[in-house]
């Protein structure tokens, strides 16, 4: 899946004005220029620390001319957040919508898909979820969006065998416990920068199949079933 923020807000699809230095060397577009050098700068020195100028920089951008994009640093850190939960929402919606395979299979692959766009990227953007200043109302559109894909986990959760034995608050019990596993690769991957996505992001499905209850067999089984349905969505 992809890790780099979708394009969003009234700034999609302008013509930006030339860049300071002429085409970035890394081909990206200014736009999305301004996304990859603020990952990086946010991760490595902080985001208070961070200033709008040194992003344009690191973008090879005027700094004027990146205002013509974002607004600040709050409309780019808004915007790389939501580009780490609205895929595998959108995910998430389509194996929620489908009748197989098992329920169990599907919440093996939303988990799997997750884990994978949370730690598939150079910069560790999930960390950013810590910022005191993600509680500002600018970023209730992430917060929603996260919400939405918290529900859709425990939808599936409900639907699989073990599942459909909980109830009312130990199903929402579950289902916290369980999307908290997924998200806490975040700190996996802070304390161990190197450990590689496709080895993370099928073992935090597995772990996360055994939090939801189901035995081992299933457990396998919805390992081989899920990777054969990201297969075929292409994921």
């Amino acid at each position: 899946m992809p890790t780099t923020a979708r394009a969003s807000g009234p700034n999609r699809g302008r013509v930006g004005r030339p860049r300071a230095q002429g085409p970035a060397a890394d081909g990206l577009a200014p736009r999305d220029g301004v996304l990859a050098a603020a990952a990086e700068l946010f991760t490595r020195h902080g985001y208070a620390a961070t200033t709008t100028r040194a992003i344009a920089e690191r973008a090879g951008l005027r700094q004027a001319s990146m205002y013509h994009y974002f607004a600040g640093k709050e409309d780019i850190l808004a915007e790389l957040l939501e580009g780490t939960v609205q895929p595998s929402l959108d995910l998430a919606l389509v194996l929620a919508a489908r009748a197989e395979p098992s329920a169990e299979a599907r919440l093996w692959a939303l988990c799997r898909a997750d884990v994978a766009l949370l730690c598939g990227g150079p910069h560790n953007l999930g960390a950013l979820y810590l910022l005191p200043e993600v509680g500002a109302e600018r970023f209730a559109a992430f917060h929603r969006v996260r919400a939405a894909l918290k529900a859709a986990y425990r939808e599936l959760l409900a639907a699989t065998a073990a599942g459909a034995a909980l109830a009312g608050p130990e199903l929402e019990l579950r289902g916290d416990l369980l999307f908290g596993l997924i998200e806490g690769v975040i700190l996996i991957r802070r304390g161990t920068p190197a450990e590689p996505a496709e080895v993370l992001a099928p073992a935090a499905a597995d772990a996360a199949l055994r939090l939801s209850g189901a035995p081992e067999p299933a457990v396998a089984d919805a390992a081989v079933q899920g990777a054969r349905l990201l297969g075929t969505l292409h994921v």
